[in-house]
């Protein structure tokens, strides 16, 4: 009874003199419960090319467009040099690309709207009068089945909005650069068995703006009402400091 008792009241002692960890429950607001921020790190020129320059927003000072916010804005990345250069590019991997505009004109103004392609010794390959959209919002220009754009080749692209075609005044403009990379065959491999989600991600640890950006829009129209998919879109306009655009609606019309 006494070697009972003993081991009893060794036991309570080695109990009391342990530390008791109890988990305590994540805050809803935690670090750890929310959505994972999205930022694309667009990659450097190549040094032996000539910088893509551009412009990612339109209006100017002098012209005829009513005053618009935000205004006509192209949805690609940019980078700004000294003095006052703008490089506006991004990367593709397909043949026919999709790209995407924010209109602030809808088609009440009846503004001539144009896109134009343009290949390395700036001929025009390209030509398409754009409809614009009953409402603001954004609206995607496809590069059509018979322009197929080539591997390691830069396309300088331009659309056009002409808010007084009766007079002898710009119009106002956004323009840019785009190229086609080939991705090596252990991304295509990832690619062909990823779902979309794991397509954006892996798109964009590559550096490759264009179907990043189409890849998650089309998640956003197709689930409009998923909150991750939505904080994943705005996180991504933020980090190449367009978030003014990232509440505008998608337009699924064609232009």
């Amino acid at each position: 009874m006494k070697i009972l008792l003993s081991l009893t009241l060794g036991y309570i002692s080695f109990l009391a003199g342990q530390s008791l960890v109890i988990a305590k429950p994540v805050p809803v607001n935690s670090p750890v419960n929310q959505p994972k921020k999205v930022s694309f790190n667009p990659p450097a020129p190549p040094a032996t090319e000539p910088p893509p320059g551009g412009r990612v927003r339109g209006g100017a000072r002098r012209n005829p467009c009513p005053a618009a916010k935000p205004p006509l804005t192209a949805l690609v990345p940019y980078t700004e040099g000294p003095p006052t250069v703008i490089n506006v590019w991004g990367l593709t991997a397909e043949a026919h690309p999709t790209l995407m505009f924010y209109m602030p004109y809808p088609q009440s103004t009846a503004y001539p709207t144009e896109f134009v392609l343009q290949d390395q010794q700036s001929n025009t390959i390209y030509q398409k009068a754009i409809a614009l959209p009953e409402k603001p919002g954004i609206i995607s220009v496809p590069v059509p089945d018979n322009i197929p754009l080539e591997v390691n080749k830069r396309y300088r692209w331009f659309l056009t909005v002409d808010c007084d075609p009766q007079q002898d005044s710009a119009p106002t403009y956004v323009e840019g650069v785009i190229k086609r990379v080939t991705l090596d065959e252990k991304v295509t491999q990832e690619l062909a068995t990823a779902t979309p989600l794991q397509r954006f991600d892996i798109y964009l640890r590559n550096g490759i703006w264009h179907e990043a950006l189409k890849t998650i829009s089309q998640l956003r129209q197709e689930n409009p009402k998923n909150q991750a998919i939505q904080e994943k879109w705005l996180s991504l306009l933020t980090s190449i400091r367009l978030d003014d655009v990232a509440s505008q609606p998608l337009l699924s019309q064609k232009p």
